[in-house]
């Protein structure tokens, strides 16, 4: 971008989000596309295999090999397909970023520029995916299940104790359990903040080029003050893609019911296939559509927090300048392999002679008393 780097409000960020995806549409757009054609492929396979186990069993008649070869086929489908779509979410991601980071700088990048940067730190990327996975599964799932059911038991057994002893009616227990409420309402609103601390971890890796733990400390440094913000972001994300959802099926579903041919029993499902294709495809474009403004966000909350914790502009302004060099590039590891040393090779040049290696500009001024004796005895002469 050609604006001078700045602080920014929600509201500016929002309103860049929006140029930088109107100027480059196609770019982003070809970018999400890439999980969300491998999920629909996904989706479709499963379908297909779904179709046909419906199709040869009315299955009673079905020999048991058959459906042996019906569930391999499911399985075969789950292990190839799971893993391509993993790393076709996390290059997606990645190759985001990267794009994202290039046009915030003033820089162009294409989606075969954008794929071919990430390429070679995959499994970086994908380290960092599968960390942040576990560890956002760890505060929404494990955690609070644990401290549920440890507040659970310590309730009914203080009530069990109450009633036994007399002292507690329903009123009183009805109140014990109302406690319960702001304890649970609390952990789930400690959950959603460590969340929010770790959602600058992906542009933190891809634009930094650090590793995924450290990635996950950088971000929860960096999101300090930006929790709200992001917050909020992902309210309104949610709520454009509800919104894009329902415009796109709410009509759909209409003109479907205004076709004469599906009416009836014997069209129902007929109907029912189309109403789901109309479903699904709703949601696989809402969400290639989505995604590139999550993505777009969260970058220029990156960049946004780099200039207000650490004065990214004005490093930056310096280094346009060429008062400070730019960093120097990490060495990169083949695709999708780790780093393998290399042997360094010295350089070998043709011998050379002595008389060879003496410097031109030395041999003239060895030379140089002779040539001022020469030109006083001409000066004498004339």
């Amino acid at each position: 971008m050609n604006e001078t780097l700045h602080p920014s409000t929600l509201g500016e960020i929002l309103d860049r989000t929006a140029q930088l995806y109107r100027a480059r549409f196609m770019v982003y757009l070809g970018i999400a596309l890439v999980p969300t054609g491998a999920m629909l492929v996904l989706v479709f396979l499963f379908g297909l295999f779904a179709a046909l186990f419906k199709v040869r069993g009315i299955t009673s008649h079905l020999p048991d090999t058959a459906y042996s070869l019906f569930a391999l086929f499911g399985l075969g489908i789950v292990a190839v397909a799971l893993p391509v779509l993993l790393a076709a979410m996390v290059l997606s991601a990645a190759a985001m970023n990267h794009a994202v980071s290039r046009a915030y700088l003033g820089e162009t990048a294409t989606i075969r520029d954008a794929f071919k940067a990430v390429w070679r730190r995959g499994w970086r990327y994908l380290g960092l995916y599968l960390l942040q996975g576990f560890t956002q599964g760890l505060i929404i799932s494990v955690i609070p299940v644990i401290f549920w059911t440890v507040l659970t038991f310590v309730l009914i057994l203080f009530a069990l104790l109450m009633e036994k002893s007399g002292m507690a009616g329903r009123e009183e227990r009805f109140l014990i359990y109302l406690t319960a409420v702001p304890v649970v309402t609390a952990l789930i609103c400690y959950g959603i903040w460590l969340l929010l601390r770790l959602s600058l971890a992906f542009p933190a890796a891809v634009i930094e080029q650090i590793g995924p733990w450290s990635s996950l400390k950088r971000s929860s440094a960096l999101s300090k003050g930006a929790n709200g913000p992001i917050f909020l972001l992902n309210m309104l994300v949610g709520i454009l893609g509800w919104v894009l959802s329902m415009g796109i099926i709410i009509p759909a579903a209409s003109l479907l019911s205004l076709i004469p041919g599906l009416h009836g029993a014997q069209h129902t499902q007929a109907a029912e296939f189309a109403m789901a294709l109309i479903v699904y495809g709703a949601a696989f474009a809402v969400l290639a559509l989505i995604q590139p403004v999550y993505g777009i966000a969260l970058v220029l909350f990156y960049y946004d927090q780099r200039i207000r914790m650490e004065g990214f502009d004005i490093e930056w302004m310096m280094r346009q300048a060429g008062m400070v060099a730019a960093p120097t590039p990490v060495p990169e590891a083949a695709p999708w392999l780790p780093t393998t040393p290399r042997k360094e090779q010295t350089p070998q040049h043709p011998a050379v002679s002595e008389a060879d290696a003496i410097p031109e500009p030395q041999t003239d001024a060895m030379n140089q008393p002779e040539k001022l004796n020469d030109r006083n005895e001409a000066q004498q002469g004339e």
